[in-house]
């Protein structure tokens, strides 16, 4: 079998080792650490991105078929109509003593995509929104103990779950996440159950009774609810008077306009919307019922750039345009077929995976004790045809046939060099660099 030429160390590879140096971990967000894709070999810098393609710095182009910004671009990279909104803010000045009057547009727009909620309250990225999430929720019930299912970000409120138990997150996407630096005070006052384990969450009622002040979660990640699950969840939280607030930073309105809970008729009092509302531009939304919104009211809750133009300028014109381009359509599209590329290819070729039930976050695993080395030979001979991807996809509307007729043809040849690779000595031996990381490891 003939391969392609080994990959070059090209700017990008040298910048990221001269970052880690200057950066504890050499970025600001763990999705992005080249150790995630390809040690030593990933790109790691771009120069130009549009539409679904990126420049790195040394002028390659590559199609991205993996991340998109981590979900954030659901239009696709620098889109026209997003761009043309953001550059008038920024003309006629993006922030000033007076507040931006988009804010009050964006806020009627919501609502009325959420009849259910009445009010809203704004951030700038989804952490921090989850942040405010909690704290209202506490503010409101005057409880402290919330329960949880799924990742929401880096806060004190969240890894405080590790300090009960040291592996409490490693079920909720990130494993070996450490609490150093949460305050011991906050042992116990988080407790996560497990998706579709409606049992779990029983439990931690009857264990912390009378003492959740919310349960939070996605409504979906990867896998779909089953047996009612969101329903038993809703009636949990009415029947102990516990604010229910769904989490809808990554799947968000990639489902359905107005995010995935529309889609399963499930009201929470809070839902909580970030990277699929503005198109890789800063900015996040707090919604919910007028009398658990109004507790923001009796704590503190403030900062300066929660008030600029540019996020909820962003946020309208994407909204719009999702609208007026049917986007959930598309997106479900281009989603369903690379899941069908990614199980044709393994059936042909002989390389199990599993694949992720919903396909808003599409994730790739390959089967076997080899299973994360052959995913980053995976990324490193996609690499080398041009194409950015690893064990995440994010579809996008910028996402064309023409697109997916090449991502096709590589994932085929792929296949078929992993499938070669382990007939013959095992997948290490065709890697070019080391296996890529897994969860949450110290990049030194």
């Amino acid at each position: 079998m003939k391969n392609k030429p080994r990959l070059p160390d090209g700017k990008g590879q040298k910048l990221w080792k001269k970052a880690k140096t200057l950066i504890p971990g050499g970025n600001q967000l763990l999705s992005k650490r080249a150790e995630i894709f390809l040690p030593e070999l990933w790109p790691a810098y771009y120069s130009k991105a549009k539409g679904v393609e990126i420049w790195d710095l040394d002028g390659r182009k590559y199609l991205d078929f993996s991340i998109m910004a981590v979900g954030a671009c659901v239009l696709g990279y620098a889109d026209p109509d997003i761009n043309k909104a953001v550059i008038a803010a920024v003309k006629r000045g993006s922030n000033s003593t007076l507040n931006v009057p988009e804010e009050v547009e964006l806020a009627e727009l919501l609502i009325k995509l959420h009849p259910w909620a009445k009010m809203v309250r704004y951030a700038r990225t989804g952490g921090e929104s989850m942040a405010v999430a909690a704290r209202i929720a506490r503010a409101y019930t005057g409880r402290d103990t919330i329960a949880f299912c799924g990742y929401h970000g880096w806060a004190d409120w969240y890894l405080a779950t590790n300090l009960k138990d040291e592996n409490g997150l490693n079920d909720h996407l990130l494993s070996g996440l450490e609490p150093k630096g949460v305050p011991q005070g906050l042992r116990g006052t988080i407790v996560p159950f497990h998706y579709n384990k409606i049992e779990e969450l029983e439990r931690i009622v009857e264990e912390y009774d009378g003492k959740l002040a919310a349960i939070i979660m996605e409504p979906v990640h990867t896998t779909e609810p089953k047996d009612d699950f969101l329903e038993k969840v809703r009636a949990i939280a009415d029947r102990i008077g516990a604010v229910l607030v769904f989490d809808e930073i990554t799947v968000g309105f990639k489902l359905a306009l107005g995010g995935a809970h529309l889609l399963y008729g499930v009201e929470p009092d809070m839902a909580i919307f970030g990277k699929t509302i503005s198109n890789g531009y800063p900015m996040a939304a707090i919604i919910g019922k007028k009398d658990v919104m109004q507790a923001a009211q009796d704590t503190f809750i403030s900062s300066s750039y929660w008030t600029e133009a540019i996020g909820p300028v962003a946020a309208l014109a994407t909204i719009k345009k999702m609208k007026r381009v049917h986007l959930v359509k598309h997106y479900l599209r281009i989603a369903k077929a690379v899941r069908n590329i990614l199980r044709e290819a393994s059936g042909r070729h002989g390389v199990p995976i599993e694949i992720a039930e919903v396909v808003a976050i599409l994730t790739l695993v390959f089967k076997g004790e080899d299973g994360q080395a052959a995913r980053t030979l995976f990324t490193q001979e996609m690499l080398k045809r041009g194409i950015l991807a690893g064990g995440v996809f994010y579809a996008s509307y910028a996402h064309t046939p023409a697109h997916l007729a090449r991502y096709k043809k590589a994932v085929n040849e792929v296949f078929a060099i992993i499938a070669h690779a382990r007939a013959d000595g095992g997948v290490g031996r065709f890697l070019e660099g080391p296996v890529a990381h897994t969860g949450f490891q110290r990049v030194n």
